[in-house]
């Protein structure tokens, strides 16, 4: 399941790419099978890391990757990355975790090329309000969120740090459903009957790519999506 659309940051032949923040690596998987790209996972968590790692090792085995990978152990806060390495950034749900936004951006920002292009997502404000009031664990949780940003402080933050917005997009309504359910059955509850047999359905939907799911999806992500996707271009300095 991807957050970022490849369509509004088409990824180019020899381009670099940053995954930053990518977790397990759904959106380095997509990239790794793009002709001569590279893209580079990096993550805080180790045993997301090594999930990425696996499943890019598979994916090379079964001739599935183009491109060249790399996954790494990283803080968003301090890169390992000179200036002006990627041609492009995804950094898919990571905002809300750091301690310093506003230096995870200036970050981006300083590694990012001149007219480079980024997307970046967090989750929107009402469902996640809402998941805070009803129950504690859901941000409590070690490396959980910490902050929730209303649509228009994110914007202000990535503005504010020289990036130029060309593009929003809303996504994940069926998700806003089913952390509604975990936050109500126990967040760390994961085999609670009512949200397992949602999560059934999700999995099932992201397999088969139901073209009418996917539109029904697309009219509630107008209404409570779980996330909120910017899409930015670096002006040259």
């Amino acid at each position: 399941m991807l957050t970022v659309d490849f369509n509004l940051i088409p990824i180019n032949g020899g381009e670099r790419v940053l995954d930053l923040g990518c977790g397990t690596g759904r959106h380095s998987w997509y990239v790794s099978k793009l002709d001569h790209c590279s893209v580079y996972a990096v993550d805080y968590d180790l045993e997301s890391l090594q999930k990425a790692k696996y499943m890019l090792g598979m994916m090379d085995a079964d001739n599935e990757t183009k491109g060249l990978w790399t996954v790494l152990q990283g803080n968003a806060l301090t890169l390992p990355f000179s200036d002006k390495s990627f041609d492009k950034i995804v950094c898919s749900e990571v905002l809300e975790h750091v301690l310093d936004d506003d230096l995870a951006v200036k970050e981006l920002f300083r590694v990012l090329k001149d007219d480079g292009e980024l997307a970046v997502s967090v989750p929107t404000y009402l469902p996640e309000t809402i998941f805070w009031k009803i129950s504690e664990e859901y941000h409590t949780n070690p490396g959980g969120h910490i902050r929730i940003y209303k649509e228009r402080q994110l914007v202000d933050l990535l503005t504010q740090n020289r990036f130029n917005v060309y593009a929003i997009r809303h996504k994940h309504a069926f998700h806003s459903v089913y952390w509604l359910l975990r936050c109500l059955f126990g967040v760390r509850k994961e085999k609670a009957l009512i949200p397992a047999i949602y999560h059934k359905f999700l999995a099932w939907q992201i397999d088969k790519e139901s073209g009418l799911l996917n539109r029904v999806e697309a009219f509630f992500d107008r209404l409570f999506p779980k996330s909120v996707v910017v899409y930015l271009r670096k002006a040259p300095q």
